[in-house]
């Protein structure tokens, strides 16, 4: 991607809100050098990275990299023979401490982050490094421990004998000499313990003078009875140095040892906390992941996209470029945000790209582009000695060189700052040049020139930024399809101008102007109504869904309470019979007993009948959905479930050419496709199993039904009872009469007639018969 492009869209200031939220040096340089990819898996790895660490912040928010330090630059001195001191040997075993306990933490929320996981899987916790840091270095005081040795561990362990008789000796001379001394008190000059003498005393306490005070009156004596205990204690000083300095360099070189395992971790925690860092950007941002496409199938569609720079105050906007266009010409008034759409685009496709989810709505796509140019804002240069338009002029010409299918052009006021014709047909040259070479194209003007461009050309699209008349302040809402207007005359208009002065400007205004502005006030006018009208549909549409779920959940009511209701007799009729049996064992039991073997017959039986009785008083419950595998080719004759009826029925009419077959199910036929169906085994039903409905004598139905002026869910009520009614009448055909109206009523009924399995057909009534506001349905 071109840097000065980078910067002209702000992406910098992005970078530095991502480095901002990082936890050390390497995951903060990786976030200020984070650049756009163009490669698609490495951006859908990027953007998952940053998917998996919200949800893992999510589970667990105070999760980081912990203790985690930049070791590089000891490394590097470890590496060359340097010797490390105790601080940042503390800071590797820091680090390895951040390593185990990240690798360990991410192990557990796989579930979360597997991608995440994976890295850390990665990471080597230097085990034996860690080790001997923990044994040899003393964390409370920040020295070498005395376990780090056994010589030093000697040694220390004299040094505090020798310290101890040198104390001992020096306050016994403090209290023989107490007259002769300045302050009863043991300080240390050069290194060496020493006793403050008075100077007019000095002959009292013989001994080394190491200093004196700024006064003179003091004079700091070492007592020759302690000099030897000095040089020892001193001596063992040394000794414990020599062998602090030896443990440190045996140190160094065990952590150079495992310098390339040290710095792979680095990177790895570099890798993981820039995730974080972006997870946490995109939760202070309201963020989203977006959906990826690439080459000449992708396009970009933001919804509800926000400028990540303003904050609170930025306009949340829709802007799409494609999939049927290239190039969108974006016009409309001064300051109505045309400059802050065009950057909006621009940046939040180079977020995606590098792996940042958008400040836009779910459902947002971005296209992957491998170069983008920006040519935005004054390009005037005094070094150069170059106009505003001169300085446009020579950026563009660089762009144009390097221009492809593969890039993305931004273009803000193309051609301010000279003669208007002349600008106003090399923009236009400008951008069928662009669409000539596939480039993606988004560009502000106010040039009415481009607007009619943009409205006859194919592979262009207009757009615009409305503006509120009555406020006089933009909406800064972006509006795709139809291009925008000054607006100047209007909102001069508003503030007060005289109206014999605009009514002298607009004479001044040419017939093309004129022609112009009222084809973009159709345009507005119609597309008004187009929308309104789409919203009145989705509106009935959503109505007709709802009602469709409550038809069915009724159904699956009444089914359930016929089942519930033949449980209830099923179980009373064999309640029955075991009553029954159990009277006729008792009978057997007598008959046996009185030796009546023809009575024993006779009464079984009778048993034997009264048992069929009682069984067909209950009817059998509807048979449970197969779990047989799709009917696949289907003839007449074959026996097969609905599921959408929960019945079985039998197939009378073989599959047409859309593949629908007609199903007997009782006394209704039913149309169905053969892949809704289940095949089941032919079986004849037993005899004593059938039942017998008898159905009370209802009139025939009109074969006419009048729904207009009705609620669509109302109307769409009436058409499914009719229907049914129809149905069981065996009426051929019937007509029903919505009206013509917008059309949604009718579009509404239409499509339901469409999904019927009663309806075979259905087409519009014969000009005398009411033509388009009149259905004819032949039934089935």
């Amino acid at each position: 991607m071109d840097e000065k492009t980078l910067a002209t869209l702000e992406f910098p200031k992005i970078l530095a809100l991502l480095a901002d939220r990082t936890s050390f040096a390497p995951s903060r340089e990786q976030a200020l050098a984070l650049r756009p990819s163009s490669d698609l898996p490495s951006v859908q790895a990027a953007l998952a990275a940053t998917t998996e660490a919200r949800r893992m912040l999510a589970v667990q928010p105070s999760f980081g990299i912990g203790g985690a330090r930049d070791l590089r630059p000891l490394l590097d001195r470890a590496g060359i023979g340097g010797v490390l001191d105790v601080r940042e040997l503390l800071d590797v075993l820091d680090t390895l401490r951040a390593v185990r306990q990240v690798r360990a933490a991410l192990g557990k929320l796989a579930a979360e982050a597997p991608g995440l996981a994976a890295r850390a899987a990665r990471l080597d916790d230097c085990r034996p490094l860690a080790e001997d840091l923990a044994n040899a270095l003393d964390e409370g005081t920040g020295e070498v421990a005395d376990r780090a040795s056994a010589r030093l561990a000697r040694i220390r362990s004299e040094l505090r004998a020798a310290h101890g008789r040198l104390m001992r000796r020096l306050n016994e001379l403090l209290g023989a000499h107490r007259l002769a001394l300045q302050d009863a008190i043991i300080t240390i000059r050069e290194g060496r313990y020493v006793l403050p003498v008075r100077a007019d005393a000095r002959g009292t306490l013989r001994g080394i003078v190491h200093d004196q005070s700024a006064s003179g009156v003091t004079l700091f004596v070492e007592p020759f009875e302690t000099v030897e205990l000095n040089n020892r204690w001193r001596e063992l000083q040394v000794e414990e140095r020599e062998e602090i300095r030896r443990m440190l360099a045996a140190l160094s070189r065990d952590v150079a040892a495992y310098g390339d395992a040290l710095r792979a971790d680095l990177n790895i925690l570099a890798e993981i906390d820039l995730a974080l860092a972006k997870a946490r950007l995109a939760e202070a941002t309201d963020a989203h992941e977006p959906e990826l496409g690439a080459g000449p199938d992708g396009w970009t569609d933001l919804r509800q996209a926000r400028h990540p720079l303003l904050g609170r105050q930025a306009v949340p906007i829709d802007l799409r470029l494609g999939p049927d266009f290239r190039v969108l010409v974006v016009t409309g008034p001064n300051t109505g945000g045309k400059t802050v759409a065009l950057k909006t685009a621009g940046l939040l496709t180079l977020m995606a790209q590098a792996g940042l989810h958008l400040p836009a709505a779910v459902g947002s796509r971005v296209r992957l582009y491998q170069r983008a140019f920006a040519d935005i804002g004054d390009e005037q240069s005094i070094e150069q000695s170059l106009s505003t338009f001169s300085g446009h002029m020579s950026n563009i010409t660089a762009m144009l060189r390097q221009v492809d299918d593969e890039s993305l052009v931004l273009l803000d006021e193309r051609g301010a700052g000279t003669d208007p014709d002349e600008v106003a047909a090399l923009a236009r040259a400008l951008l069928v040049h662009l669409l000539e070479t596939g480039a993606t194209v988004v560009a502000t003007t106010h040039y009415s020139e481009l607007k009619a461009f943009a409205h006859l050309t194919p592979g262009v699209q207009n757009a615009s930024v409305a503006f509120d008349l009555e406020t006089l302040q933009p909406t800064y809402r972006v509006v795709i399809g139809t291009p925008g207007r000054s607006q100047a005359l209007a909102i001069a208009e508003r503030l007060g101008l005289p109206a014999a002065v605009l009514g002298q400007a607009r004479d001044y205004l040419s017939a093309e102007h004129h022609q112009v502005e009222a084809l973009l006030a159709e345009l507005h006018v119609d597309r008004e109504q187009a929308q309104a009208a789409r919203r009145e549909a989705e509106h009935l549409l959503v109505e007709a869904r709802r009602d469709a779920e409550r038809w069915q959940r009724a159904w699956r009511g009444v089914e359930a309470e016929r089942d519930r209701v033949l449980d209830e007799a099923r179980r009373e009729a064999e309640a029955e019979l075991a009553s029954f049996r159990e009277q006729v064992q008792r009978l057997v039991a007598r008959v046996e007993a009185s030796a009546e073997r023809e009575t024993l017959a006779v009464a079984l039986r009778e048993a034997d009948a009264a048992q069929e009785r009682v069984r067909a008083k209950v009817r059998p419950r509807r048979p449970a959905p197969p779990a047989d595998e799709p009917a696949g080719e289907v003839r007449v004759g074959d026996v097969v479930w609905l599921a959408r009826f929960g019945q079985e029925g039998e197939v009378v009419v073989p599959p047409d050419e859309r593949g629908e077959v007609e199903v007997l199910v009782g006394r209704l036929r039913v149309r169905a496709k053969a892949e809704e169906l289940r095949r089941r085994a032919r079986r004849e039903s037993p005899r004593q199993q059938l039942v017998t409905y008898r159905l009370a004598e209802r009139p025939t139905p009109p074969a006419e039904l009048h729904v207009r002026g009705q609620r669509a869910e109302e109307a769409l009520a009436m058409v499914e009872s009719y229907l049914q009614e129809v149905s069981l009448a065996g009426l051929p055909q019937v007509r029903i009469v919505h009206g013509k109206g917008t059309g949604v009523l009718r579009q509404l009924i239409r499509e339901h007639l469409a999904r019927h399995p009663l309806v075979k057909s259905f087409a519009p009534a014969s000009a005398r018969e009411g033509g388009e506001g009149a259905t004819v349905a032949v039934m089935g």
